[in-house]
């Protein structure tokens, strides 16, 4: 019988923690976001549970509706990684940019460094959000059409990637009799002349320890799917029933294939909002003390926006209106469309009121699991072994309670279970991920048969 596949596990970092109502239990509230002691903290709890990696999510631009009423993401994603690079030693870290704003090169620059400060602990995100409050930071008047974004999104990716290769660690001889440090000859420069970014030379960066930084990708729609089947290491995605999570699963497992990729070398990792307590009540009462904080006012709100309707046309104790959603369907924002669709799933599914979608709202297009530390492990388990998942990035209630529980109670199961590792053997995020180590292809010696010509 072949071996069980072992539990990949990221950490979506918030300094409060991803409940909106964390915040109201947690000291120092108002300072929180700009923190760099609450993200060390996050950080050393994750790497004590020998977690893959730590993940930075990004919106690019000024605040947003959500931010005033619970804490947001303050800090640039890459620099807060590099000081967090300093005061760990293993775990992996996810910066997130956007493809829509600003240049490839200085993405490649910036990821590659972070890659070499950290010993090859460094991974991408590559995210095509187009927010009007981020249009507005980067003066722009208008996004573009999906089919323009992956179009833009591919050329940023081939230019990243192109210049991670132009520099092998071999151009670097440091030649003392000759006076020569890096061998010109041994460059790969690209010459990349799109419609969207032009670059032409080589990065400054080497070759890092992983050969190449991993790639994420965040999406769910079939052009986002196609794009990360043929870039991407790894998929955040957002799949809160396990049907559509093993039909997405399936999908880019086939992508991969169709672009000539073995498919176990493309992760999927949905997210998960895990809420642990020492017993399913425990876990319930835990559950409701935080939702006891949250302003339903605002999440009701949410809920009509993401709708395209008025708060008015979803009374929170009536059963949603399908047919009157479904009718505005026409209305609603490209931003809303995949927390709908992911809200629609399970209410649709469980018959949700209004108060119930609401309060669903709190976790976007992730799914939340409440229970026991053994509920927590199996419903890891059965998604991973039944074609839903390769692991999860987990959203943490509180931190660091909720992120303490996963690592004190969670993990030893799933390590007792010998699912999860024990400790790290190996420094690179590649070798946590079980991905091999990144060769050009252009290093790899072509395969000579007996018999055939040199």
């Amino acid at each position: 019988m072949p071996a069980a596949k072992p539990v990949r596990l990221g950490v979506n970092v918030l300094a409060s923690g991803r409940h909106d109502a964390a915040w109201k239990t947690l000291p120092d509230a108002a300072g929180l976001s700009s923190n760099i002691d609450a993200f060390i903290r996050i950080a050393k709890v994750a790497e004590r549970g020998k977690i893959d990696a730590l993940f930075l999510a990004d919106g690019p631009g000024g605040l947003v509706d959500e931010a005033f009423h619970r804490p947001w993401r303050a800090l640039d994603p890459i620099t807060l990684l590099s000081a967090l690079s300093q005061v760990t030693e293993r775990i992996g870290l996810v910066a997130t940019t956007s493809t829509i704003f600003g240049h490839p090169y200085v993405v490649a620059r910036q990821i590659a460094t972070l890659d070499h400060i950290s010993k090859g602990r460094a991974a991408w995100n590559i995210i095509t959000s187009q927010s009007p409050v981020a249009l507005a930071a980067y003066g722009l008047d208008q996004g573009f059409d999906q089919e323009e974004r992956y179009r833009r999104a591919s050329e940023f990716a081939e230019i990243v990637t192109g210049l991670w290769d132009s520099l092998p660690n071999a151009a670097i001889i440091a030649d003392h009799a000759s006076n020569v440090f890096v061998d010109e000859r041994a460059l790969r420069p690209i010459d990349i002349q799109g419609k969207h970014f032009r670059t032409k030379g080589s990065l400054s960066a080497p070759v890092g320890p992983q050969g190449r930084p991993v790639i994420f990708q965040a999406g769910q729609s079939e052009d986002s799917k196609a794009f990360g089947a043929r870039y991407a290491d790894a998929l955040f995605t957002g799949q809160r029933v396990i049907e559509g999570g093993r039909k997405f699963y399936s999908d880019v497992k086939a992508l991969a294939r169709a672009n000539g990729r073995n498919a176990d070398d493309l992760l999927v990792m949905p997210g998960l909002f895990p809420i642990v307590g020492g017993t399913e009540q425990e876990a319930l009462q835990r559950k409701a003390n935080l939702d006891a904080g949250l302003d339903l006012a605002f999440l009701h709100g949410e809920l009509a926006r993401h709708f395209a309707l008025d708060p008015d046309d979803l009374p929170l104790d009536e059963i949603l209106p399908f047919q009157r959603i479904e009718a505005a369907e026409p209305r609603v924002p490209i931003a809303s469309r995949w927390p709908r669709k992911q809200i629609l799933s399970e209410a649709v599914t469980y018959g949700w009121t209004a108060r119930q979608a609401a309060l669903s709202n709190i976790i976007g297009g992730h799914r939340m699991v409440v229970g026991a530390p053994e509920q927590i492990a199996a419903d890891i388990l059965h998604w991973i072994d039944t074609g839903a998942a390769d692991g999860f990035n987990l959203n943490i209630d509180v931190q660091t309670s909720g992120l303490e529980d996963i690592v004190d109670h969670v993990i030893p199961i799933l390590q007792k279970a010998g699912r999860f590792r024990t400790d790290y053997t190996g420094q690179t995020l590649r070798h946590h991920l079980g991905l091999a180590h990144y060769v050009d292809p252009r290093d790899v010696e072509p395969v000579r048969h007996v018999g055939t010509a040199a």
